[in-house]
């Protein structure tokens, strides 16, 4: 399929990517493509996923894991500026997800296909005179990683490709999609953070000036910057669209704010199907990658109502008094789908009078140069204080945009949607719209779908459009009073000093103020030998073997069978392995490893990796391919995954995961990842290699299976190695391949 799916991609750019372009900016009106190549070289999928649980049976929910390395000749020029540039190659990793929909009974069965991806993909392109691109007037302000950016989140949720294969009756519902749910997050606040900030050249540890960053898909929001403090409190409030949730997850990174780079404070993951499940939650969650640390958030899983009924009591909840027309948090969500515009002014001069004072077009009727053109009209839309614009159609006075808009409501009985179409090239109205929102509460499902006629325009001016309005409604669900989230576990005791203590538990109740629920403090998962709000004594079951009493060598374990006694786990370890199942299953490895039945094999399991460094890409390569005799969480077994870094750097961006391989402990992934880095500066590197068990942030059957710190000295870097690494608790003992 290569050479048409290439065709394909150069009508793309040419048809559509050059026209946003070239309307993008004034100074960029004669960019164009001079040449579009992508290559020979054929996208790679690495891994398919299937959802086969918690979807409509409409539909074939598919993750693919794609990996794309071109040598491609992209050739582009502005010739007001004489100015040529273009890409030599591109690489693109990530997550697609496709969706066929909807299923029918006739050929070719399926209706559609959507593409798009969850997250924002590993994107690189090599540039050949981008500087001279950047040197144009207006446009040295953008950057190469701002471009990247703009780039990879065209391809970002809610942004999709749609094509349909049937008619276009059984599109409708397609081009206008509603989103699952409305994630509302409480970033409330965290403690016992790491002191990043020191004195005296490191003598003296100080505090942290801590923020977030908060991501769903392709929304990203930043918290405020609480100055020196380890607890830092925020107490806001941020709403997300949620429209894909199996496998989809809220992310959060904690950073310290430096005058040069911020320092890393941690982080979480949350699945959010399992948010939408307990529809609200109000936990101390303990931060992933930091030797400590824990954050409390507030989430709520607002479902899409169309029912007016139910506004009255959301408006009170949210306290949408007369004084606050458009601000605080949102009743509802408007959905609106711009379809198309007819018999738009063709002669916008003439139609708005007002253009004719400007000085550029006195002048060109002075010089007698033609002054009326068809328009180039886009839409402006705004509810409240938000607001949003449309693409740009050329040199049409019927345009059709076929795009897709969300604003989020706070009180639909005081606002307005405000509709203006305007002329991009004169900077003039060709017509106006205001729908009361109203409205939409006495409509039929909430829903508008009509021709509009627009004011101060033609006759026969109209814009169609399709809105409906939702109200946020949260399903307060009745739990019974020894209801647990799926993120508590109940903790074994620890033997200490011949008696048994119960462990202290980081939960804490919610505080009045904030207006959550107040739960029973019960032990998580992740928070051993922390202080909580309280204790309850955990029904007695063996006590834990942490995964530091099993991170030696099989000769060390045998020549000293007290490693196998009972201890007490390390807080930062306690978590990881700490259930009946894989605490059963350690004690039998052990059993094996002193019996000698299993001499010479990890009691953690092992991994294979091919390490090689391209000097002709410059890049290390890691080659993920499978991992054996993992421990299993459960009576399942595992669902483990991959996560590496190149150390020192443990950035958001520098980290490279695999996807997650259900219900086994022998996992085959075959997952290709490199990373941009000399030979020089990667011999002076470590690679840090995890394999950890998904089971969503909110299981109880999450946590560390095992990693290995790959010293990457070796003279043998170039050539490459495939091996086979133990597992460890930590990693030490780092080991070069041969």
């Amino acid at each position: 399929m290569w050479p048409f799916v290439c065709q394909f991609i150069e009508k793309l750019f040419r048809e559509t990517i050059a026209p946003a372009v070239r309307g993008a900016h004034p100074h960029l009106s004669t960019f164009s493509f001079t040449k579009v190549d992508v290559g020979h070289q054929p996208l790679r999928i690495n891994g398919v996923k299937v959802y086969t649980e918690n979807v409509d049976k409409r539909q074939i929910i598919l993750d693919l894991q794609i990996s794309f390395v071109g040598n491609c000749e992209i050739d582009l020029e502005i010739k007001r500026y004489f100015c040529r540039a273009g890409v030599k190659s591109i690489q693109v990793h990530g997550a697609m997800r496709v969706i066929l929909e909807p299923l029918i009974g006739d050929v070719p069965l399926v209706g559609a296909l959507s593409l798009f991806f969850l997250r924002k993909p590993l994107l690189e392109i090599n540039w050949t005179g981008l500087t001279n691109l950047l040197d144009i007037p207006g446009l040295n302000g953008l950057s190469d990683t701002v471009i990247l950016d703009i780039i990879a989140n065209y391809l970002v949720l809610p942004n999709r490709v749609t094509v349909p294969l049937v008619s276009e009756a059984q599109m409708a519902q397609l081009r206008f999609p509603t989103p699952k749910g409305v994630l509302r997050i409480h970033f409330i606040e965290a403690q016992d953070l790491q002191g990043k900030d020191t004195y005296l050249k490191g003598l003296v540890k100080g505090k942290s000036d801590p923020y977030g960053i908060i991501r769903v898909g392709s929304q990203i929001f930043q918290s405020s910057v609480v100055k020196e403090s380890l607890s830092p409190k925020w107490n806001e409030v941020y709403e997300a669209l949620v429209y894909e949730h199996p496998g989809q997850e809220l992310e959060i990174e904690l950073f310290d704010e430096d005058p040069d780079k911020d320092d890393f404070l941690g982080s979480l993951m949350i699945d959010l199907a399992e948010v939408e499940k307990e529809r609200l939650l109000d936990e101390w969650f303990p931060l992933d990658e930091a030797p400590r640390g824990k954050l409390r958030l507030k989430l709520e899983w607002l479902t899409l109502v169309p029912d007016a009924a139910r506004l009255d009591q959301v408006l009170a909840d949210i306290r949408a008094d007369k004084g606050q027309a458009s601000d605080g948090l949102s009743s509802a969500l408007l959905i609106l789908y711009l379809d198309s515009a007819r018999n738009l002014p063709s002669n916008p001069l003439e139609f708005n009078p007002d253009v004719l004072k400007k000085a550029a077009v006195q002048k060109a009727f002075k010089s007698g140069k033609k002054t009326s053109s068809s328009p180039n009209p886009l839409v402006q839309m705004s509810v409240g204080h938000k607001a949003q614009e449309s693409k740009i159609r050329y040199k049409t006075n019927e345009p059709v945009w076929e795009e897709n808009f969300t604003f989020f409501v706070h009180n639909p009985r005081r606002q307005d949607l405000q509709v203006e179409v305007r002329d991009e090239q004169h900077q003039c109205s060709l017509g106006s719209l205001k729908v009361p929102l109203s409205q939409l509460l006495a409509s039929d499902d909430m829903t508008m779908n009509q021709r509009f006629q627009l004011c101060d325009s033609g006759s026969n001016s109209t814009i169609k459009m399709k809105i409906a309005l939702r109200v946020l409604h949260l399903d307060k669900q009745e739990r019974p009073p020894d209801h647990q989230h799926s993120a508590r576990v109940k903790r074994p005791s620890v033997s200490k000093g011949g008696r048994k203590v119960p462990v202290k538990s980081p939960v804490e109740p919610a505080s009045p103020g904030t207006g959550g629920s107040t739960a029973p403090p019960t032990p998580v998962l992740g928070g051993g030998g922390q202080d909580g709000a309280g204790e309850r004594a955990p029904p007695p079951e063996p006590s834990p073997l942490g995964l530091h009493d099993l991170g030696r060598s099989s000769s060390s374990l045998l020549a000293s069978p007290s490693h196998a006694s009972v201890k007490e786990p390390t807080p930062s370890i306690a978590s990881d392995i700490s259930l009946p199942i894989a605490t059963q299953e350690l004690r039998q490895r052990l059993r094996q490893l002193e019996n000698g039945t299993t001499l010479g094999q990890s009691p953690l399991g092992q991994i294979q990796l091919t390490i090689r460094h391209s000097s002709q890409r410059n890049k290390l390569v890691v080659v993920v391919h499978a991992c054996r005799n993992l421990i299993a969480f459960s009576e399942d077994g595992s669902d483990p995954y991959v996560r590496m870094y190149l150390l020192p750097d443990k950035r958001r961006s520098g980290r490279r995961k695999t996807h997650v391989s259900k219900k086994t402990l022998n996992p085959v992934f075959d997952q290709s990842f490199d990373f941009s880095v000399s030979l020089p500066e990667v011999q002076r590197r470590t690679l840090d290699v995890a394999v950890k068990n998904s089971g969503g942030f909110l299981s109880k059957d999450k946590g560390l299976l095992g990693k290995v710190l790959v010293a990457l000295t070796s003279e043998e870097l170039t050539k490459g190695w495939t091996q086979w690494y133990d597992l460890t608790e930590d990693g030490t003992r780092p080991q070069v391949g041969t």
